[in-house]
C-alpha cells in the first residue's frame, strides 16, 4: 500500500507520496492539500485511494447496483452506442433495474436476486396496458442487465463472473406465427386509397411512395438526400438514418448495422415521382427565396424543411383511423417484402434489399410467405420427378419468373 506525507510550506499544507517508477527512476507526486493539516491529510487519503484505483475517481466495488448502472450508462453506453439504443437502455435502467434491484451492492448481487427480479418483471402487469409484458420485452430487460454486468467483469474487474449469465428466462407459451394482419400488410387497393388521401403536394406523399417501392425503414426514407439518389442508373444508396431527439429536433445517424448500408434498384414509377419532387422543390425554392431551407433532403415540406419521424408517426395513425384499416408506416416495408416474395424473388435478395443482417430475420418475419414457397417447392420437385419418369424434359413448359413489382 502506498504511503504519503504532509508538510507545511508557507501558508499552505502539501501532501506527497511516491508513485511507481518510470524508466527505473522514482517519481514523487506532490500537491497542495489546503490551508490546514487536516485538509492536507484528507486530500492525501483521497489522492492515494484514487491512485490505487488507477485514476478512477470512484470505487466501483463499493457501489450500489443503481450507482454502477449510472456509471455504465455514462462511461460506456453514452459514448459507444447509437441514440435510440442509448434511449432504450436508459429507459430499462430507470424503470426496471434501478427501482427493483438498485439498492443492492454491486459486488454482492447474486444470480438468485436477478432471477427473482426477472420473474417479478414478467409477472407484473404494465401500467399502460394492464397486461403482463411480452416475452420480447422481458428478454430486452434481461439483456440490458447482462450487458451492464458483463463490463463489471471486464474491463472494470469488479466481479469475477457475470451473475446474470446464470439466470433463466421465464417460460412462455409458443408465440403463434405472425400473420398478414399482425404485420398490417396492405393491399394494392388500400395503397391506392393512401395515395388518394396524400396527393403529391402532401408532405406525406413522397415518404409513402419511397417506402412502398423500396421497403426502406422510416428513418432511412426521411434521411434520404439527393446525393444518395441516382436517377440515371435508377438506384438509391442507403447510408443515413434520421432519428428524432425531441419536438422537431432530429439528427442523422448511420444505419442499424453493416447490412443497412446498401444500394437499392428502383423502377420507373419511383424515378418519375422523384423527378417530379425535385422539380417541385426547385419551384418552391424560387417562391420562398431566402426563406427556403435548402436542406438537400428528398422528403420535405414546401419550405424545404425536412419531414421528421414524429410527423410520419402521427400522420400514419390518423390515416389508419380515417381510412378504416390497420396501417402503420412500417406496413409499407412489410408489404414491399411480401409482394417481392410472392412474385418469386429469392429470399436472399429480399434480405439484402431490406438491410437485414441475418437471413433468418427475413425468413421468420415473412413466414406466411415462405411457408407457401416451401409448399410450392415440393410441388415443383414432384412435377420434375414425374416428367423425368415419363422421359420428358423437365425444362419444357417451365413458366418464366413472375415480374418483380419493385422493378416495374
Amino acid at each position: 500500500m502506498t504511503e504519503g506525507h504532509v508538510r507545511k510550506r508557507g501558508e499552505k499544507w502539501y501532501y506527497s507520496f511516491e508513485g511507481a517508477k518510470i524508466g527505473g527512476h522514482r517519481q514523487r507526486i506532490e500537491r497542495v492539500g489546503g490551508y490546514t493539516q487536516k485538509d492536507a491529510e484528507r486530500a492525501l487519503r483521497k489522492a492515494l485511494d484514487e491512485y490505487e484505483r488507477g485514476g478512477l475517481s470512484v470505487k466501483l466495488s463499493d457501489m450500489s447496483v443503481s450507482d454502477y448502472i449510472d456509471y455504465w450508462l455514462k462511461n460506456y453506453v453514452e459514448k459507444n452506442l447509437k441514440y435510440n439504443t442509448r434511449k432504450n437502455y436508459k429507459n430499462v435502467a430507470d424503470n426496471y433495474i434501478k427501482p427493483m434491484i438498485g439498492k443492492y451492492k454491486l459486488k454482492t448481487i447474486s444470480p438468485a436476486v436477478i432471477q427473482d427480479f426477472i420473474n417479478q418483471v414478467a409477472d407484473t402487469p404494465l401500467e399502460r396496458t394492464k397486461k403482463k409484458p411480452s416475452k420480447h420485452t422481458v428478454e430486452i430487460i434481461l439483456t440490458v442487465l447482462k450487458e451492464a454486468l458483463k463490463r463489471a467483469v471486464y474491463p472494470y474487474q469488479v466481479l469475477h463472473e457475470n451473475p446474470a449469465g446464470y439466470v433463466d428466462m421465464p417460460k412462455y407459451a409458443p408465440v403463434p406465427q405472425r400473420t398478414r394482419q399482425d404485420l398490417k400488410i396492405i393491399s394494392l387497393d388500400q395503397y391506392d386509397e393512401l395515395l388518394a388521401a396524400c396527393p403529391p403536394a402532401d408532405p406525406y406523399h413522397m415518404p409513402l411512395v419511397i417506402a412502398f417501392n423500396t421497403g426502406m425503414r422510416r428513418g432511412e426514407v426521411l434521411g434520404l438526400q439527393w446525393d444518395m439518389v441516382n436517377l440515371e442508373t435508377g438506384t438509391i444508396r442507403v447510408e443515413r438514418n434520421m432519428i428524432q431527439k425531441g419536438d422537431g429536433v432530429y439528427d442523422l445517424d448511420s444505419p442499424k448495422s453493416a447490412a443497412g448500408y446498401r444500394t437499392i434498384s428502383i423502377g420507373q414509377e419511383l424515378i418519375d415521382e422523384l423527378k417530379a419532387k425535385r422539380q417541385s422543390q426547385s419551384e418552391m425554392r424560387m417562391r420562398y427565396g431566402k426563406l427556403y431551407n435548402d436542406s438537400n433532403f428528398v422528403c420535405t415540406w414546401d419550405n424545404g424543411n425536412p419531414v421528421v419521424p414524429g410527423y410520419i408517426k402521427y400522420r400514419s395513425r390518423k390515416l389508419s383511423d380515417d381510412l378504416g384499416f390497420p396501417y402503420s408506416f412500417h406496413s409499407l416495408r412489410h408489404t414491399h417484402a411480401t409482394m417481392l416474395l410472392e412474385a418469386g424473388e429469392k429470399l436472399k435478395v429480399v434480405q439484402e434489399r431490406l438491410g437485414h443482417a441475418k437471413l433468418s430475420t427475413t425468413a421468420d418475419t415473412y413466414m406466411h410467405v415462405t411457408e407457401e414457397m416451401r409448399n410450392d417447392t415440393a410441388i415443383r420437385f414432384e412435377d420434375y420427378l414425374a416428367k423425368r419418369k415419363k422421359g420428358l424434359d423437365p425444362s419444357v413448359g417451365k413458366q418464366p419468373n413472375k415480374p418483380n413489382p419493385a422493378h416495374q
